[in-house]
């Protein structure tokens, strides 16, 4: 697969080259461990909780910063991906356009400290998370719903290097 993955930081940060990778490997990660055949192209940025108070205030009405927000294109069934994405391809780009997400690096740092793993392990998981909302999953409740959400998030990342719990 040829994923197109547009990453872009709104903050300055020595982290960038670490960040960006492990972003670009969980989106894949996630894309791989959900079966998904088609290339897609995947919009990321990384802010800080200034940047994603403001976003969630103007997409959610929601008025304080949070960690993660995702932006899904379409309502795909959660581990069903299609067999035929055909439909879903950009006639211009031949690219399956999954959706947006807005990652607050002040936020994952300190969840890190708060949960005491790394940041990397952090901001890793905030993505694979992010990713399955792209992909049709959700936690609307907190029962079966979450629970499948937080079993995939925890496969995906136990295929990752690098994303253990410390």
């Amino acid at each position: 697969m040829s994923h197109k993955i547009n990453l872009t930081f709104d903050i300055f940060s020595f982290q960038q080259p670490i960040v960006t990778g492990i972003i670009k490997k969980c989106i894949q990660a996630t894309l791989d461990a959900e079966g998904v055949t088609a290339d897609c192209e995947i919009n990321v940025l990384v802010t800080n909780d200034k940047g994603i108070h403001a976003i969630n205030l103007a997409s959610r009405q929601i008025d304080r910063p949070t960690d993660v927000l995702s932006f899904p294109m379409f309502q795909l069934e959660p581990g069903n991906p299609p067999e035929d994405w055909e439909e879903y391809l950009d006639f211009e780009t031949d690219l399956c356009p999954l959706g947006d997400m807005c990652i607050s690096l002040e936020r994952a740092q300190a969840q890190a400290r708060e949960f005491g793993h790394s940041a990397r392990r952090e901001v890793g998981y905030l993505t694979i998370h992010s990713m399955l909302h792209l992909l049709g999953y959700d936690h609307l409740d907190e029962g079966p719903m979450k629970a499948q959400m937080r079993a995939r998030e925890e496969a995906i990342a136990a295929t990752i290097p690098g994303m253990s719990r410390k």
